[in-house]
């Protein structure tokens, strides 16, 4: 490195020494200070850690590029500074001008979790903000409830999701309980960037700061219970055998709780990961899409003779569900198959018991699976394609709120919502959701892999595939710029040997497509006309490919849908292969390596 930028973070860090700061944090910053490796100390000083469209996350330690109380104070006091104006300005639905705002904050189980959440209320009621704190950890989605169940203007979940061990992070959140969007998110960033350590204020009225905890418990887990759609399975299956791990986080007394009120009786949870521990012990990661994280609940649920194995990650809003196949064998089903399960019995039970009428409407991101969109469309129900993240489908349902009633949504990247009492993906409710799925499924002689199946029989496969590249630094950032520059400028005219007939582009909000052997275009309308930088591209066969670079890691997604003949159920396990079998075909077509 060269010597100016090395004095220069020297100098960052003196001022760590210098400053009002504690005297472990002091005593860990002289250590690497005076370290003959330095690599340490460029790490956590090189930059300020960036809060980002939903927040921040990193790595915890000290430092100005690190998760602490000194950085989490600095973000709170620029999102209080942002809140405050738009108070003033008479910008929020739920407040009237000169009215004090409020705020929820919750934590979940990760190291260091209750000391961000209390330096967040600290410094929220130092600016005369309400704050509304949850008394110990709690899921995500039960914050986003309570933002809208006290009509407050914001909120806070100290969390880094499904993240390793490491890292800890901090969503924030707007009045109708999603995570950001536009044009606040850029609003709050402007704010936080102008905060200098000196600007935080500190020591606020702690008469400002109420603990909620049980009473919000209960009130949402009867949110939960108006997911449900036929009581009368359930009561006929209450035995379903059930295994649950929280691993070892948030969802632990919630979830095993809301699957009692829905009627569900023969629940059983994995003892070693109910205990709350942010070193997460018993996994190598707690990302319950990893199938390592789901070995203690299969041991379990083999012991036990369980239909389901289901987890939750630290901060309960993500799900995993493992249920046996034909051979008896667990398999885990994806992110995009629980959404294509979800949608087809939400579509087909509440059509059966009556419940359907012509303004409801599902949700799915631009990434998830094209069977959701033949399901939708041949059943006649409104299906609208959002961005990646909840968050976009939030912003759909404020849209339509007052027009349409949402009934769902989902992503790939195992997260179902399935109501709009809260505004993030929601495990409580998607948990109590597949099992009352499986309940029916039982109901009518088949197991949850079997009505999987048939749904696929009815609709057609096809199988998911990501591809992440990596491409870590500045040389790698702007290698992953190239590589979309290129595809704009050189698009594909085949994939894997099929024609590309229709192109997407998200970033220019145009979409191309061959109509008797000459390109048409039209516009892209998204939510809030806004833009992303994402393509796709489909071709003849059915093949649907999307790349996207990601906002918050070094590196370029790619997700493959690849469609396969199955002729029969029995011939699951012959597609899925026969879909694997084109991969290295399609990554070729797109210069992958």
């Amino acid at each position: 490195m060269e010597s100016q930028e090395m004095q220069r973070i020297m100098a960052t860090a003196q001022t760590w020494l210098d400053g009002n700061y504690d005297a472990e944090t002091k005593a860990q910053v002289k250590k690497m200070m005076e370290a003959d490796d330095k690599t340490e100390l460029i790490d956590s000083f090189y930059r300020t850690l960036e809060f980002g469209t939903g927040g921040l996350r990193g790595i915890m330690g000290p430092g100005t590029n690190r998760m602490n109380q000194y950085v989490v104070a600095q973000a709170t006091q620029g999102y209080a500074n942002y809140l405050n104006k738009v108070a003033r300005e008479g910008g929020f639905q739920t407040l009237e001008k000169g009215g004090q705002v409020s705020v929820v904050i919750g934590h979940d189980c990760r190291n260091n979790g209750r000391l961000f959440a209390e330096t967040v209320a600290d410094v929220f009621a130092a600016n005369n903000i309400k704050v509304y704190l949850f008394e110990s950890l709690r899921p995500t989605p039960e914050v986003s409830f309570a933002i809208r169940h006290l009509k407050c203007q914001g909120g806070v979940n100290v969390t880094a999701s499904h993240n390793p061990r490491e890292y800890n992070g901090y969503k924030a959140y707007w009045e109708d309980g999603s995570q950001v969007l536009q044009p606040h998110d850029k609003g709050i960033i402007d704010e936080v960037n102008k905060v200098q350590m000196e600007d935080v204020k500190r020591n606020g009225n702690k008469d400002l700061i109420q603990i909620i905890g049980g009473e919000m418990d209960y009130d949402f887990m009867e949110a939960v219970k108006t997911v449900m759609i036929d009581q009368d399975v359930i009561l006929r299956q209450k035995d379903l055998n059930i295994v649950y791990t929280p691993l070892h986080g948030a969802g632990r007394q919630i979830i095993p709780m809301c699957l009692r009120s829905w009627g569900f009786e023969n629940i059983h949870v994995v003892p070693e990961q109910m205990v709350i521990d942010g070193n997460f012990p018993t996994v190598v990661s707690p990302n319950p899409e990893n199938a390592e994280a789901m070995t203690m609940g299969m041991n379990l649920g083999t012991k036990l003779g369980a239909d389901l194995v289901i987890a939750s990650d630290p901060d309960a809003d993500r799900i995993a569900i493992v249920c046996r196949n034909d051979k008896n064998e667990w398999v885990i089903i994806n992110g995009n198959q629980t959404c294509m399960m979800y949608c087809y019995y939400i579509i087909n039970n509440m059509k059966r018991l009556g419940k359907m009428r012509d303004d409801m409407y599902l949700v799915k991101t631009i990434v998830t699976s094209e069977v959701i969109r033949r399901i939708a469309d041949r059943q006649g129900v409104t299906l609208t394609d959002e961005y990646t993240g909840f968050k976009w489908i939030a912003g759909r349902i404020r849209e339509w709120e007052g027009k349409r009633k949402y009934i769902g949504g989902g992503e790939e990247s195992f997260g179902f919502m399935a109501y709009d009492a809260v505004r993030d993906k929601c495990s409580p409710s998607a948990i109590c959701l597949i099992c009352e799925i499986a309940a029916y499924a039982k109901d009518q002689g088949m197991s949850l892999y079997q009505y999987l199946l048939n749904i696929y029989q009815e609709y057609g496969f096809q199988r998911e595939t990501t591809i992440n590249i990596v491409r870590p630094g500045k040389s790698g950032a702007d290698e992953i710029k190239a590589m979309m520059v290129n595809y704009r400028q050189n698009p594909p005219q085949e994939i894997a040997g099929e024609k590309v007939i229709r192109m997407k582009d998200y970033q220019e909000s145009i979409e191309r497509e061959l109509v008797d052997g000459k390109w048409v275009e039209k516009p892209i309308h998204m939510l809030l006309d806004a833009k992303s930088n994402v393509l796709q591209y489909f071709t003849e066969g059915g093949l649907k490919i999307s790349v996207r670079p990601s906002g918050t890691e070094p590196k370029i997604k790619y997700y493959f849908e690849i469609p396969a003949d199955m002729p029969t159920t029995a011939d699951y396990d012959k597609a899925t292969a026969a879909a694997e079998a084109r991969v290295p075909a399609i990554k070729a077509s797109l210069g992958i390596e």
